[in-house]
């Protein structure tokens, strides 16, 4: 299991939402990002979702 992270932000640069969650691989990562952004729907804000490597998994601006 990897660490990965979820990151939102507002045009203004504040962060909205900043959070940490584990996924077995990239695509699993992902498809959980995806789903959070679109629960607390902020699929349309800039967003970012990186490994804990560093490696950038799901971007959006």
């Amino acid at each position: 299991m990897g660490n990965y992270y979820l990151t939102v932000f507002d045009k203004s640069g504040e962060k909205l939402l900043d959070e940490s969650f584990e996924a077995a691989t990239e695509a699993e990562a992902k498809a959980i990002g995806e789903q959070r952004l679109e629960e607390k729907d902020f699929s349309k804000k800039t967003h970012r979702c990186t490994s804990s490597t560093g490696k950038l998994i799901l971007f959006a601006r």
